[in-house]
């Protein structure tokens, strides 16, 4: 079985004359950071490897997370899946090596709300349709495949094993 977790970038502020590439979080973005850090490690939503877009915005969200967890994660930063579609992400992901069973990555819609609904055939009602609806910032949605090897993924149907929204996550993320 492959884990495939799929993280948007928390708040981003919009400072003028800014490129959209170099945007920082904002202060809510930069708050709820750490808290879906804290979520995933307590939940035992651990990465093998984290790839991430190399948006500055996307950057800061994982580095503000990874020290959640107690043990290191290897990262890699990969431009193309900033601001990628759907198709171009699961491309990055079917070329991760074995040795692998849970990938994170870390970008932006709408492809990676694309990329869920076309993997994540299965799971609970009410999170497919709170996802279809949305997927805002700083929302994981964790899918589950049962194949052995990341090329496959997106044959058979995934099992979308939840669906996180800051709001959801409210221990953590103090209600927001």
């Amino acid at each position: 079985m492959l884990r495939l977790m799929l993280l948007r970038h928390a708040k981003s502020d919009w400072p003028t004359g800014v490129d959209d590439h170099e945007r920082p979080l904002g202060p809510r973005g930069r708050l709820i950071s750490p808290r879906i850090g804290h979520y995933m490690a307590e939940e035992g939503l651990a990465p093998d490897l984290a790839i991430v877009s190399t948006a500055r915005r996307a950057h800061e969200t994982w580095e503000l997370a990874r020290p959640a967890f107690a043990q290191d994660i290897a990262v890699k930063d990969e431009p193309r899946i900033y601001e990628a579609a759907a198709s171009a992400i699961l491309g990055v992901a079917r070329e991760t090596g074995s040795g692998v069973y849970s990938l994170l990555l870390v970008g932006h819609n709408p492809g990676l709300q694309d990329l869920v609904l076309k993997l994540a055939s299965h799971g609970r009602k009410p999170n497919l349709a709170r996802l279809r609806r949305k997927f805002p910032t700083a929302a994981l949605a964790v899918i589950d495949f049962d194949v052995d090897r990341w090329e496959a993924i997106g044959e058979g149907p995934g099992d979308l094993e939840r669906f996180e929204t800051p709001k959801s996550i409210g221990r953590w993320a103090g209600g927001e």
